[in-house]
């Protein structure tokens, strides 16, 4: 009874995978072999082995991985448990809180409103939400051997090109120590019971960390951009990413929420035994009234892949064109410069980190090369020198992400051979 057992489970384990490989067939064309693209079948391999141990150790609760080179998938692995808490099987198309990786898509709606006429990037944001207007850049000074919090006027007005480049002013309350994070923190803002206008009404009532343009600082920025969005097109972010960019690429699993019929696929974390606690996880099957531009969407490989052969195609695919080439080639462009805040030979353009520079940073890559990760540890981007797409699908805790991202990040470099 029990190798009966086994052998229905690996069947339905090879019918979830071959559904999962069948998908994404559908969307670009599987090499023979990696080396048909030139990547090493070695070297990938070694990738998939690091990932089994960190399954093992349960550092990784499960992963979806996949490398594509010159309009093939060379490398597509399923690995570990979609939920290890119930001993199920990750599956190929699993939804994963794709968290910041949310910013790109919500940015490339955004540049559909430029391509139309309906906005620029160059705009003032008070101009479609008139309260930012009145945001004061917070000074820290000490008196009496405290530190105290005044007000001053910026510098210069917040545009819709700081909010894309991350040079707005605005921050993330957890990602510092100052008064205008522990501000931030107590204001609760991101909450996803608020509605996304809720959100700025009291986001304006915060200072600003520093004068917009000045530096680059990871914030909520995004999340802003996401109401001016709401405010021209006359409806909700989620409306309008359906409407413009989910059902022209067919993104089917992508949204806010993981609808009922669909929650058996969504992928958790895992309390590691003895480890630390869990990071804090939205609840996907919970449909927010905040729609976070900035880093509340969920969705699946085949469907980021979709995206991501968009961006790599010069805004088209299947025949349907989001955006113009040169809108691409100004996104993937670095706005931020000599602004300091961001790593060594890392800029930033317009929703993604944007390779300028290959020796200064610490890690491996072309010049050019864009993309950009999420807090539950998902990461991709796109070469255009080596037309590589690579995307890593995981939901991990804060302490291990960055180490997980740039190890598959710099081994799948490594997989390039010719």
């Amino acid at each position: 009874m029990g190798q009966l057992a086994g052998v229905a489970g690996a069947v339905l384990l090879a019918c979830l995978a071959f559904a999962g490989r069948a998908s994404a067939e559908s969307v670009l064309a599987m090499a023979t072999m990696p080396e048909e693209v030139g990547l090493s079948s070695d070297q990938l391999a070694r990738i998939e082995a690091v990932t089994q141990k960190h399954i093992d150790s349960g550092v990784v609760p499960g992963a979806v991985m996949l490398v594509a080179r010159r309009g093939k998938i060379a490398w597509y692995k399923s690995m570990g448990f979609r939920d290890r808490a119930a001993k199920d099987a990750m599956r190929q198309d699993a939804i994963f809180r794709i968290y910041s990786m949310t910013k790109p898509i919500v940015s490339v709606a955004a540049m559909m409103l430029v391509e139309e006429g309906r906005l620029q990037v160059s705009d003032p944001v008070a101009k479609y939400l008139p309260d930012i207007a009145h945001m004061k850049v917070g000074v820290e000074k000490l008196e009496a051997g405290k530190p105290v919090l005044e007000l001053a006027e910026a510098a210069h007005v917040m545009t819709v090109q700081d909010l894309m480049r991350h040079t707005s002013g605005l921050i993330y309350g957890t990602r510092g120590t100052s008064l205008v994070n522990a501000a931030y923190t107590e204001a609760r803002i991101g909450n996803r019971d608020v509605s996304t206008a809720e959100f700025v009404a009291n986001l304006s009532k915060l200072p600003l960390r520093f004068s917009p343009g000045e530096r680059w600082e990871y914030g909520v920025s995004t999340d802003v951009l996401g109401r001016v969005i709401e405010v021209i097109a006359g409806k909700t972010l989620g409306e309008f990413l359906s409407e413009r960019v989910f059902a022209p690429l067919g993104m089917a699993d992508t949204g806010f929420f993981v609808s009922p019929d669909k929650l058996g696929r969504a992928a958790q974390p895992w309390q590691i035994p003895g480890g630390p606690p869990i990071t804090p996880r939205f609840d996907v099957a919970q449909k927010p009234r905040f729609e976070s531009g900035g880093g509340g969407l969920v969705s699946t490989m085949d469907d980021y892949l979709r995206f991501a052969l968009m961006l790599a195609d010069g805004g088209e695919f299947g025949g349907r064109r989001l955006l113009g080439g040169k809108t691409i080639e100004f996104m993937t462009a670095d706005h931020v410069g000599a602004r300091p805040g961001r790593p060594p030979g890392l800029g930033f353009g317009l929703g993604f980190e944007v390779r300028t520079s290959v020796g200064d940073s610490g890690l491996p890559g072309s010049l050019g090369e864009y993309g950009w990760a999420g807090n539950a540890g998902t990461l991709f981007w796109i070469d255009p020198k080596e037309q590589v797409i690579a995307i890593y699908l995981v939901q991990v805790n804060d302490d291990v992400r960055i180490e997980l991202r740039n190890q598959f990040r710099t081994m799948v470099q490594a997989a390039i051979i010719n």
